[in-house]
């Protein structure tokens, strides 16, 4: 018998709502975006994020039921993101979700925001374990050990800024609208990796990574450039720093994925949709058939309720359920999240 879920997303700028079946097929996927409100202030603005959800919550809910065909009667449990994320954001998913469990008496189950990222995957293929995940967005950049499914162990992450982070700064610096890290992708394309920007190894064998440096750096090129009166073309700027960022994140994935003998290896979160990162990704891949690559199309990359559906259908099925009490947590920690599955 098939079993519904229904997603409901609201950790950052994005109010989603999707409803997935046996975990795998998205029957309906409905995402309202804020960008255009945030633009203006160069970033999100957790109170005007925080308002647009109360908003378009339950407009994006009803044109979620619309597309499916579907009712909240005929919804098998509700996953909703309890966390990380903006506590104001989160809260209206939450309560949203918390009302309709009530309401329809339903299963309720809270989802990480970072494993829902890692399960936009399996909407296109099945999972083979081992597997390691590498997750780059705006707040996060991690390397993930799965051996199965639920079970999430963080081998390698950043010890300053993430990925996604420096992407923004660098963007702003250069005057690119925001969201900055496709303006970068978008202009490194049409310029030269010709400055030797900084990539932060770390420690031998080490499989964190470090960004601050790198953003730094960039920055005070910049800076001194202008100060002599020079100008460095931001075209050549955006390559070298995007390739600086994507051969510290292929060689750590690729090291990781021979060290832990992975038979799948995933790429998620926003910056996965970076088309030079994908690139660097597939050919490094290439050279080692045994390992199958993973990267979620561009609309399941960004924030999505598809994708917590997803992972709501593996804890559903794993048996966990949250109480009516369950609330935002903007810290969640995932390895504290996965200790559930134990």
């Amino acid at each position: 018998m098939s079993e519904y879920i229904l997603g409901i997303e609201t950790s950052c700028d994005e109010t989603a709502a999707a409803i997935v079946k046996d975990g795998t097929k998205i029957i309906s996927n409905v995402v309202a975006s804020q960008i255009e409100s945030h633009r203006r202030f160069g970033g999100v603005v957790p109170e005007i994020a925080s308002r647009h959800h109360v908003e378009q919550i339950t407009m994006v809910l009803e044109e979620t039921f619309q597309k499916a065909g579907l009712t909240a009667e005929d919804i098998d449990a509700i996953a909703v993101t309890e966390g990380p994320g903006l506590v104001g954001a989160l809260l209206v998913g939450v309560n949203a979700a918390k009302g309709l469990a009530f309401a329809k008496q339903k299963p309720l189950v809270g989802v990480h925001h970072i494993a829902g990222h890692i399960y936009a995957n399996r909407l296109e293929k099945e999972f083979a374990f081992p597997l390691l995940a590498l997750v780059v967005s705006g707040g996060h950049t991690e390397l993930i050990m799965m051996k199965k499914h639920g079970d999430f162990e963080i081998v390698g992450e950043t010890r300053d800024d993430a990925a996604g982070e420096a992407y923004d700064k660098v963007a702003r610096t250069l005057q690119l609208p925001y969201p900055g890290g496709p303006q970068i992708d978008k202009l490194a394309a049409e310029g030269r990796a010709s400055i030797d920007f900084p990539r932060a190894w770390l420690e031998e064998g080490s499989l964190d990574f470090s960004f601050s440096g790198l953003k730094s750096a960039v920055i005070n090129s910049l800076h001194n450039a202008k100060q002599k009166g020079e100008t460095l073309a931001p075209e050549d700027v955006a390559a070298s720093f995007q390739a600086s960022v994507i051969d510290v994140l292929t060689a750590k994935t690729f090291q990781a994925a021979e060290k832990y003998q992975v038979k799948q290896v995933i790429v998620a979160g926003g910056v996965a949709a970076n088309k030079g990162l994908r690139q660097v990704m597939t050919e490094k891949f290439q050279q080692v058939p045994t390992i199958d690559l993973m990267s979620p199309p561009l609309s399941l990359c960004t924030d999505n309720a598809a994708m917590i559906a997803a992972a709501g259908s593996v804890a559903f099925r794993q048996g966990h359920r949250a109480d009516l009490d369950l609330n935002a947590n903007p810290s969640l920690s995932l390895e504290r999240y996965a200790g559930r599955s134990e």
